[in-house]
């Protein structure tokens, strides 16, 4: 285990920027997750961290070492590719045994430090089986598997779950998180699935274009993101264009005049609102703002509902509301009043990217 620090990291090719001055540092043992749309740059980045990506500036250390321009068998982390990687002709025992072959791991310990590794992952009874004997579950616990085997001071972890089905997905992000935890690891994993980083992470980096837009914990991204992109892209939206138009007012395009907290913002902006602090009554719900509406869809979701509620020509919301037996059921077609407090909504000015 080891700290990891990235200083001013950025990759170009030719013209094109794909990371550009990533600056991150990742504490011993904690889990951190790169979160963001396909191209962002995360990818790169994580394999800039493990050596198969030259960097074109910045610099790299694990622990007190600078390991910028040491290839990768030097650096001691071990990386799980979304693909897995595993050879296909090698039982699972000697595709876990061969990154300590790589390394002149002692003969004599090897067959010892495999069968360890294997318990680990819970395939003790499955060494001597191929890779094409396997589900996909039991496949990832094999690509795992082999990382660890280095005892590696920094895990790293490419969308390593991207293959699998929606339910196994969520048993083995628990199952990964459970044992980065038991082992203290240093961890730094990939993904594009916002739930799964909700699940696993320790902090959060939410890239963008090749940038960093935001770093915190899954409750400061969430409850305060930085800029429209991060509120859009950690949990879900509903965007309002308009403008802030000072003493607390915000007015939509669509002509709604409401109650908001907008701090300095003013002129061209944004209002987003999240779909769940949306309150959805019959009746006049008395908060500080209360708009009547109709009701155009609703997608049914088992736990919650989804309604699109139409408030104006120009403006529309999604509302989420539990799903219970004695509960608020409107059709398609109702009118209903909808409405939030002034500080529910959060206003960014009309550039997505600038600050509230």
């Amino acid at each position: 285990m080891a700290r990891l620090e990235l200083h001013a990291l950025s990759k170009r090719y030719g013209e094109f920027t794909a990371v550009s001055d990533v600056t991150l540092d990742v504490a011993d043992g904690e889990f951190l997750v790169l979160l963001g749309p396909s191209g962002c740059g995360k990818t790169t980045t994580l394999r800039m961290i493990a050596g198969f990506v030259t960097p074109s500036a910045g610099a790299i250390r694990i622990g007190a070492q600078d390991v910028t321009e040491l290839p990768p068998w030097k650096r001691n982390s071990g990386l799980v590719f979304q693909s897995y990687a595993l050879f296909p002709h090698l039982t699972v025992a000697q595709n876990v045994a061969f990154g300590l072959e790589m390394r002149k791991y002692p003969k004599s310990d090897l067959a010892a430090r495999v069968a360890e590794v294997l318990k680990l992952v819970r395939l003790g009874q499955l060494g001597e089986r191929l890779p094409r004997q396997l589900s996909g579950g039991q496949q990832q616990r094999v690509a795992l598997a082999r990382a660890l085997a280095i005892r590696p001071d920094v895990l790293l972890l490419d969308e390593p779950l991207s293959n699998l089905d929606a339910k196994l997905r969520e048993e083995v992000r628990v199952e990964i998180r459970e044992l980065q935890r038991q082992l203290g690891l240093t961890t730094v994993m990939v993904t594009h699935d916002q739930e799964e980083a909700l699940t696993v992470a320790d902090r959060l980096v939410v890239m963008a274009e090749g940038e960093v837009k935001q770093i915190g914990t899954q409750r400061d991204l969430y409850e305060r993101p930085a800029n429209r992109f991060v509120a859009g892209f950690v949990g879900r939206s509903t965007f309002l264009d308009g403008k802030a138009v000072g003493d607390g007012a915000f007015v939509t395009s669509g002509g709604l005049r409401l109650r908001c907290s907008a701090g300095a913002v003013r002129g061209d902006a944004v209002l987003a609102l999240r779909p769940e602090r949306l309150v959805l009554g019959v009746a006049p719900l008395g908060l500080d703002n209360d708009l009547i509406g109709t009701v155009e869809f609703v997608s049914y979701l088992g736990a919650v509902l989804d309604l699109r509620v139409r408030l104006s020509s120009a403006d529309r919301v999604i509302v989420q509301v539990a799903n219970r037996q004695d509960g608020l059921a409107p059709a398609v077609g109702d009118q209903v009043h909808v409405g939030w407090e002034a500080v529910v909504g959060r206003v960014f000015s009309g550039d997505a990217s600038a600050p509230a």
